[in-house]
């Protein structure tokens, strides 16, 4: 069975994909010829984009009449950074933190 993380990390490796989580990051609400406007790509190419980002939950849609729009969700990306990413950050913050300190008693000195 493939995780959500796995979901995120697949659709986050292709180049093309993040592309498109950038467009929608500056400009929300975007239908598919909108997204298919600025990219390289077919629009059967975009749409297949579309659907592993839908499904790694990156993108969220909402139909408007007969328009389908596109949003960023950046929840996904979020559960990334603080299950991977923040953790390792975390000790940095306290190794400069401690520096911090060591300084300011050599400074009371």
């Amino acid at each position: 069975m493939v995780t959500d993380d796995e979901k995120v990390f697949k659709a986050l490796a292709d180049g093309s994909r993040r592309k498109l989580l950038d467009r929608l990051r500056e400009e929300a609400g975007l239908t598919l010829g909108e997204l298919c406007e600025k990219h390289d790509m077919s629009r059967q190419a975009v749409t297949k984009h579309l659907a592993v980002l839908e499904a790694a939950k990156l993108v969220v849609t909402r139909r408007q009449g007969r328009e389908k729009l596109h949003y960023l969700n950046p929840m996904p990306i979020s559960g990334i950074y603080s299950r991977w990413i923040g953790k390792f950050e975390q000790g940095r913050v306290m190794a400069l933190q401690t520096l911090k300190h060591a300084l300011e008693e050599d400074n009371d000195d």
